[in-house]
């Protein structure tokens, strides 16, 4: 590390928790440092053993300024840094296999960059397998306890939805020769503004409630599957998200940041279904609050 740089005590403590604690949610606020966090996170684990490759997936706009702030605390280290033109159809496949093939102490991509590393179709089937098995389950419970039956609509939608999707990655007339995110040798994850993946699918049965939101964005399921992948390869110990707003709009962006760090822990403690762990941690309140327009009120 540069010796002009000293890190200040929270840092350091947010580096020891990235090296001896499963994995992490650095959520401080804007310009506390979490840049350093992150670099020193990676440097220490690759120097200690701990890991071999770190990928560091920032913002598009992002990744030149974050690999210069990584050389100005580690003016050795070795780090790849994807330009646009990189990510062009044309040149991905060299760049994912420069990714496969080097030895860096870091790679940078931008989010969408992220995105188009896909997972092998054997895992990414057993995840959508995995879903409808889950919704499955969730139907059967909510028909058994005579459940509303707009609940039950909702979620055979949502099972219709996957099944499509299985079906699309069946098909595979399309010939993919692409690199694999498990074929990358990556064995740490750092996300930068990890609320962009807020939106992870999750199914309820609780209906009227603000701030439950159920929206689903592809990037989001795909974040997760990523993270399932690490988990596995880790111990659960290889993730570290950083944002300085973990909770923006909803409260289900709580349960969302647990599942993406948590998973096996929620699921050993049956805490795995959203509202297992809304009855555990919430408490559904009715309050009155001013509408959007600012002159009348609603009641929630």
């Amino acid at each position: 590390m540069s010796p002009d740089i000293v890190l200040h005590p929270h840092q350091k403590n947010a580096v020891a928790h990235q090296l001896y604690g499963d994995n992490t949610l650095l959520a401080h606020c804007v310009g506390a440092g979490k840049t350093y966090e992150m670099a020193a996170a990676a440097m220490e684990s690759k120097r200690l053993g701990l890991a071999q490759k770190s990928l560091f997936v920032v913002p598009n706009h992002l990744t030149g300024q974050w690999a210069s702030e990584f050389l100005t605390l580690y003016p050795g280290a070795n780090i790849l840094a994807a330009t646009k033109k990189d990510f062009e159809p044309a040149n991905r496949q060299k760049f994912c296999s420069r990714i496969a093939t080097g030895d860096y102490d870091a790679v940078i991509i931008g989010h969408s960059q992220f995105e188009k590393i896909p997972l092998s179709t054997e895992r990414q089937e057993a995840m959508i397998e995995r879903q409808i098995d889950e919704i499955e389950m969730a139907i059967e419970t909510a028909k058994a306890e005579n459940g509303e039956r707009y609940t039950i609509k909702q979620m055979e939608k949502t099972k219709k939805s996957l099944a499509a999707r299985l079906e699309r990655l069946n098909d595979r007339s399309r010939k993919d020769d692409v690199v694999t995110f498990e074929q990358l040798g990556v064995d740490r994850l750092f996300v930068d503004e990890s609320h962009n993946y807020k939106n992870l699918f999750l199914y309820t049965k609780m209906r009227n409630v603000a701030g439950i939101a159920q929206t689903e964005a592809q990037k989001s399921s795909d974040m997760f599957a990523k993270c399932q992948y690490l988990d596995e390869i880790t111990g659960g110990k290889g993730i570290t998200f950083a944002t300085g707003t973990p909770i923006s709009n909803s409260m289900t962006e709580l349960y969302t940041n647990m599942r993406y760090l948590q998973y096996g822990t929620l699921q050993r403690l049956g805490l795995g279904h959203f509202d297992s762990w809304a009855s555990s941690f919430g408490e559904t309140t009715t309050a009155i609050e001013l509408a959007p327009e600012g002159y009348n009120l609603v009641g929630r």
